[in-house]
């Protein structure tokens, strides 16, 4: 990584110069919170966009074209036709990332190959490869689709107590459980089959019984760009991210994190090889990714790699404090949290994302963040309806008349058909709630931004988080699951 205060000046390759032939085509699902970041970051940087998309509103007055990621086929011919020549192919959000790479494999552009980025896709296909690449991971096993009671059961006893249950297909905190006893983990298997159907997945899918590691939670951020990079076997980090409320289960959900990590260096810059490791070998080589790791606390005996037999990766045990995979993706952080990051000279996360798509170098930024930042995400203790946020309202005022955040402190409605509000003076919300294992996307999140006092951002976000519950106040819904 460039070491810390290092000079604006060397984010100068993120912005364009007018160079003619910078002209990118940038996937864009319907249903994403990123579009208008990447549009302004290419504006920033002089670029020349097409759009391919399966919505149907204008997107900053580009061409769209219009794309089913469902059908990479006749979309990648449909683009071919009608998108003229692009330098780069970008795909905004997880949806569009396995035509993205499909289109760019037809036009001869660097990118992942697109097998390396379905197996990105598929966290049974991860467990795989990494156990056959021997990257640190959970112990886990892959139950098939048409599993019975019985068979998750020898599964579940077989990885050890506590474990997870979790969907190989899905995101965001949604179809992950943990189970501490056989009967635990057979309910798991059943609520998260219901999630997958609510999701409107196709066909049913096998599910991972894996290893529950107690530690430390992180999220690490970055860019590959072929064989040529720095550290982390090639990966480039822009962000990492502590996440210092991360629940224990049953559910899972992201409500706190914060950057840069307060990790030691060293288990840092291990878990940064961790997951540059896995990332090659699922076969990525180019673009973001994201990547989710904790920090094994356990100690015993010799641990194993997830060298597994038939879909088993063997438990891990020996030395406490080493990093291990749970899971990763081939994008950048999701959701509004990028709006958290700001790099030297206003840079943003998007427009690096673009930089490394053009081929131009983009300096390693771990730990050079503009300010400290942090995204506190509302957590939902049930399904329900949501009637009220004034305790968020109330935190949020008292941080503003506290001066710990002055005006940096902003909040980001985040939400899908329910239009989540939280900030001073705003009224009361009535919206659907479900917790993040039972939802197919999130409810509301709020980003908070920190400038002025470095590191205090976590104590700030903190504060809304120890008062979370006085006020939130959800109604059963008999509808729930």
């Amino acid at each position: 990584m460039t070491p810390a205060g290092a000079p604006a000046t060397a984010w100068g390759p993120t912005r364009a110069t007018g160079a003619p032939g910078q002209r990118v085509l940038l996937l864009v699902p319907a249903r994403t919170y990123r579009a208008a970041d990447f549009l302004l970051a290419a504006a920033r940087m002089g670029l020349d966009l097409v759009i391919g998309s399966d919505g149907a509103l204008p997107l900053g007055g580009c061409p769209v074209i219009p794309v089913d990621p469902a059908d990479p086929a006749t979309s990648t011919r449909r683009i071919l036709a009608r998108a003229g020549t692009v330098t780069a192919v970008v795909a905004a959000d997880t949806p569009m990332l396995m035509l993205a790479a499909v289109i760019a494999e037809q036009l001869g552009l660097p990118h992942s190959p697109a097998e390396a980025v379905r197996n990105a896709t598929d966290k049974a296909s991860q467990r795989q490869r990494w156990a056959a690449a021997g990257v640190p991971q959970p112990g886990f096993e892959i139950i098939p689709a048409a599993a019975r009671a019985g068979t998750i059961r020898r599964a579940a006893e077989t990885v050890g107590f506590p474990c997870v249950v979790k969907a190989i297909s899905l995101s965001a905190s949604q179809g992950i459980l943990r189970a501490d006893d056989p009967a635990t983990a057979v309910t798991a298997a059943a609520r998260i089959r219901r999630v997958l159907a609510a999701a409107g997945r196709p066909d049913p899918e096998p599910l991972l019984v894996e290893e529950y590691l107690p530690g430390p939670e992180l999220s690490i951020d970055g860019l590959l760009a072929g064989d040529g990079l720095l550290a982390g076997d090639g990966l480039t980090v822009t962000a990492v991210f502590d996440k210092p409320a991360m629940p224990d289960g049953p559910t899972f959900e992201e409500t706190l994190l914060v950057t840069p990590s307060r990790l030691p260096g060293p288990v840092l810059a291990a878990a940064i090889g961790t997951a540059g490791q896995a990332a090659r070998a699922l076969g990525l080589t180019h673009g973001p990714v994201h990547a989710e790791l904790r920090i094994d606390e356990r100690g015993g005996s010799e641990r194993g790699r997830g060298t597994g037999n038939g879909g088993l990766g063997a438990p891990m045990r020996g030395r406490a404090g080493r990093a291990a995979m749970l899971e990763l993706a081939a994008r950048s952080i999701g959701g509004l949290c990028s709006r958290a990051l700001r790099f030297p000279g206003g840079t943003t996360l998007e427009e690096l994302i673009l930089a490394s798509a053009l081929g131009r170098p983009v300096p390693a930024a771990g730990r050079d963040l503009a300010r400290p930042a942090g995204v506190y995400m509302l957590p939902v203790p049930r399904s329900g309806v949501l009637h009220s946020e004034r305790t968020v309202d109330f935190a949020l005022s008292q941080l503003l008349v506290s001066g710990v955040l002055g005006e940096d402190l902003v909040a980001q409605p985040d939400a899908l058909g329910a239009d989540v509000h939280a900030g001073p003076g705003d009224q009361p919300q009535a919206v659907a709630a479900r917790p993040a294992a039972e939802r197919a996307r999130r409810v509301g999140r709020l980003a908070a931004l920190a400038a002025p006092l470095p590191g205090r951002a976590d104590v700030a976000l903190e504060f809304l988080l120890d008062g979370r519950d006085a006020d939130l106040q959800a109604d059963q819904d008999p509808a729930g699951p």
